[in-house]
C-alpha cells in the first residue's frame, strides 16, 4: 500500500485550517451597545507521519505508515473597543471574564439611558 505523504499532509492542513479559527471555540465579533467586542483565541497545531518497509527470506517483505493531527484551542480574552479606545479582557484569571460579564447589565442599562434621551 503506497501513501502518498503530499496528499496527506494536504488533506490534515485543509482540515486543520477550516478549524483553527476565533469562531470555531467563541464566536465571531459582536456589539454591545457602543462596545465592540472580538474573542481572541490561543492556537495550537501538531502533525506528524512516518512509514517504512523491510523484510527477511523468512517472512517476506512489508511495510506500514501512520499519520497523525491534533489542535488545540483555547480562549484567551477579549478585545473591547468604543470609539478610538481599546482594551483587552482576559478569560484566564477569575477578575477576567467575569468582571465582563459581571459589567455587562451597567453597559446594557447606560445604553438605554443614552437611547431614551
Amino acid at each position: 500500500m503506497k501513501t502518498n505523504f503530499d496528499d496527506v499532509l494536504n488533506k490534515v492542513t485543509q482540515f486543520l485550517q477550516g478549524e483553527a479559527k476565533t469562531e470555531t471555540v467563541i464566536g465571531k465579533e459582536f456589539k454591545l451597545g457602543e462596545f465592540t467586542c472580538v474573542p481572541v483565541i490561543r492556537v495550537g497545531l501538531g502533525f506528524g507521519y512516518g512509514g517504512g518497509e523491510g523484510g527477511d527470506t523468512k517472512q517476506g517483505h512489508g511495510e506500514g505508515s501512520g499519520a497523525g493531527a491534533g489542535i488545540g484551542v483555547q480562549p484567551i480574552g477579549f478585545l473591547v473597543t468604543r470609539g478610538s479606545e481599546i482594551s483587552f479582557i482576559p478569560a484566564q484569571n477569575s477578575k477576567g471574564l467575569t468582571a465582563a460579564f459581571e459589567k455587562v447589565p451597567d453597559l446594557i442599562e447606560r445604553y438605554l439611558d443614552k437611547q431614551a434621551n
